[in-house]
């Protein structure tokens, strides 16, 4: 088993930043790619970014592309996304996930673990 728990997330207004982490715990050498997700009230959950964890390969969905950037510390065994340019559209509770596929991949359904999520708002 892997246990995820995110942290970072809160209140700031459009044009602001955040940075959220997720720290990995457990049987980590399993994981192989980290995922970044979003659920916004009465929405699906949506795809953000994902890292490949030892390739550092990374993917954006192209609504945060530019403005957001996904990174990990493998010592720390912690991925984190630096949101910028926060937008009211971006108000959401944040999921980290990981998943033992290889490939950076959008499908929620894929990953294996999850976090309990944290909530962020950008006020207009």
């Amino acid at each position: 088993q892997v246990q995820l728990v995110e942290s970072g997330g809160g209140l700031v207004q459009a044009g602001g930043s955040l940075r959220l982490s997720c720290a990995a715990s457990g049987r980590t050498q399993s994981v192989n790619t980290m995922g970044w997700f979003r659920q916004a009230p009465g929405a699906e959950r949506e795809f953000v970014a994902g890292i490949g964890w030892k390739t550092g390969k990374t993917d954006y969905a192209d609504s945060v592309k530019g403005r957001f950037s996904i990174s990990r510390d493998n010592a720390k065994n912690t991925v984190y996304l630096q949101m910028n340019s926060l937008e009211p559209g971006d108000t959401a509770v944040y999921y980290c996930a990981a998943t033992r596929n290889w490939f950076v991949i959008r499908s929620s359904s894929l990953y294996d673990y999850w976090g309990q999520g944290t909530q962020v708002t950008v006020s207009s």
